[in-house]
């Protein structure tokens, strides 16, 4: 056990943590010159385009010590964005140490912080790491004072390298070796094996990835998941290589794989622990509980006959991702579809393209939306995460949303743009400091619902790019939020309806109306495109009518004549009004949910 180190690399996006993975694996030796490929550890194409980690991935690395000792080296690497902090949280758990890589052009960041906190949280010895020493802006001096200064990390400590070159790599794996400690752990004690991750495998069912706190796992034992209390018989088990190595056993602070004919990833939940049957723990490793999904939003198929496709692509979907869940919904507008649950917006877009890349349907999304609960006169409370559901407001004693803490980081000039930004949306009780000459951590209670439209996209135009941003969710705060609906030609479109705050309804309700104005085709009758709170018209647009010109035979004579025809044209507009239906065209349910998210 002393010849096993178990860390993990955390960092803030992009700041070098996937390349720094390639090089280690180089560095051991894991790969040749002719199988290597960037971003090793990312087999999605779109963590690959995106340059983020979405599906974090484990890998067992031999290393060879200058002290002329044989050592494993596990590195399991963690997803990078916000949406996924639970699943971080978890990863980080089943290790010792972590890699705290920082950017020497860019510095400190509010997801490099919000990491670190993590870890410190579950008792990592740190290592910082001032990785693209090699950028001609970088200021590795200046960044080493920061990260004595902010994070009370010693400077004495601190490793330099660029992981696009190689450069101080070497050193960092021998610094991995030297400052990061073994696990502890009794191979002779009753099972403890943490599940910190789980993918699927067409062939052998999920993969289970674990860390082995206590005692000795074996093929052929029949293990009990703590949480549900399901049993199963391992048939393989080993270590994660750039494949799959099959050995006989996992021993305390091991870190590996179990492959025990378990159908479906949602069966295995991040967090649980795995115990014998014959000699169970007598308790569960703390710190599991179910992933909570915040944001929610209706898929529909843009053709009625890619439904069947659209729910076999979802079950495929969530063979691979436990974190999405889905039911079946319907729309009188859009026709049937799902209404799915999301991690956050980023799990959202990722979940979206794979079902239009992979399984080529195309989609519309409808706005994406919190859970609120509802208060109702009868003392009941109702979980509302679809407008459709939305109960009479005569009935509602008070409304409650879902707030969080956004914590901000920004350069010192764009203060008074991003505090303008977050009183825009609602934020209070907003603090700031200053953790270094020129630079300011910024943090401010929002209501989850005005983050999930645009508000980073704002937040990184607003700052040129400088801003960072990273959440946690607080509790749920009374609210007044109302129901607009959208009427075209005196009929509800319910696949538009939206639950916002009462002091942007119109502002929302006037923007539908305005992209449905320009997207719907002109009828021969005017048609009306309002926004409504209940029986209260908001904001309204108007259709003008395709007029055919009906004096154009008259040259001439009495104005009686054009009065009597254009008279008679208005009564059958008017009689084509009250019977013509107005087909909506994909485009425009389209137009107006890309307007909003």
């Amino acid at each position: 056990m002393n010849h096993i180190r178990n860390f993990s690399i955390i960092a803030h996006i992009d700041h070098g943590k996937s390349t720094l993975a390639d090089r280690l694996i180089q560095l051991c030796g894991m790969v040749s010159e002719r199988e290597y490929k960037d971003q090793m550890l990312d087999n999605m194409d779109l963590e690959r385009e995106r340059g983020i980690t979405i599906k974090s991935q484990t890998i067992c690395l031999p290393y060879h010590g200058q002290d002329g000792q044989d050592y494993e080296l596990n590195l399991v690497d963690t997803p990078g964005h916000v949406d996924f902090s639970y699943e971080v949280s978890r990863a980080l758990s089943s290790c010792e140490g972590a890699l705290l890589l920082i950017d020497a052009a860019q510095g400190i960041e509010a997801q490099t912080l919000a990491n670190l906190y993590l870890a410190m949280e579950n008792d990592l010895v740190i290592v910082p790491v001032i990785n693209k020493i090699d950028l001609p802006s970088a200021e590795p001096d200046r960044i080493a004072g920061q990260i004595e200064h902010d994070l009370g990390l010693e400077a004495a400590g601190i490793q330099f390298c660029s992981a696009k070159t190689g450069e101080g790599v070497p050193e960092l794996l021998e610094a991995i070796v030297k400052y990061l400690p073994p696990p502890k752990g009794d191979p002779e004690k009753a099972l403890e094996a943490l599940i910190f991750d789980a993918s699927y495998d067409p062939y052998r069912g999920t993969v289970i990835s674990v860390r082995i706190m206590n005692g000795t796992l074996k093929t052929g034992d029949t293990i009990i998941f703590m949480s549900n209390g399901a049993t199963y018989r391992v048939e393989e088990l080993g270590h994660f290589r750039l494949r799959r190595e099959p050995s006989a056993r996992l021993t305390a602070g091991e870190v590996g794989y179990v492959v025990a004919g378990v159908k479906t990833v949602s069966d295995t939940r991040p967090g649980d622990t795995i115990t014998l049957k014959d000699n169970p723990a007598a308790a569960p490793l703390p710190g599991f509980r179910e992933m909570q999904q915040v944001v929610f939003s209706s898929l529909y198929p843009v053709t009625t006959d890619e439904y069947e496709d659209l729910g076999s692509a979802l079950e495929k979907l969530k063979l691979n991702d436990a974190a999405l869940v889905f039911q079946k919904d319907s729309s009188a507008a859009l026709g049937f579809g799902f209404r799915c649950g999301f991690l956050g917006l980023l799990h959202l877009e990722v979940v979206q393209e794979r079902l239009e890349r992979e399984f080529d349907i195309s989609l519309i999304l409808t706005v994406p939306s919190v859970k609120y609960l509802v208060h109702l006169q009868n003392q009941s409370v109702l979980e509302v995460d679809n407008p459709s559901y939305f109960p009479d407001p005569a009935s509602i004693a008070r409304i409650e949303e879902p707030y969080i803490r956004a914590t901000i980081h920004i350069p010192e000039r764009y203060m008074g743009a991003v505090m303008t930004l977050c009183l825009e949306r609602r934020g209070e009780n907003t603090r700031y400091h200053y953790p270094m000459p020129g630079r300011i951590e910024f943090s401010c209670e929002l209501p989850l619902a005005e983050v999930i439209y645009d508000f980073y996209d704002r937040l990184k135009s607003v700052t040129q790019g400088y801003g960072s941003f990273d959440y946690e969710l607080l509790d749920y705060r009374t609210s007044d939020l109302v129901k607009v609906d959208i009427l075209v030609n005196g009929e509800q479109v319910d696949a538009l309806s939206q639950l916002v705050h009462r002091s942007r309804a119109r502002e929302r309700g006037l923007a539908a109306c305005e992209r449905l104005k320009e997207e719907i085709p002109r009828q021969m009758f005017k048609i009306a495109i309002q926004a409504a709170i209940g029986g209260t018209i908001i904001a309204r647009e108007t259709i003008s009518a395709l007029r055919k010109d009906v004096t154009a035979k008259c040259y001439g004579g009495d104005i009686s004549r054009k009065r009597k025809l254009l008279e008679k044209q208005k009564a059958g507009k008017k009689r084509m009004k009250t019977v013509g239906n107005v087909d909506i065209p994909q485009r425009a349910f389209l137009a107006v949910l890309k307007s909003d998210q």
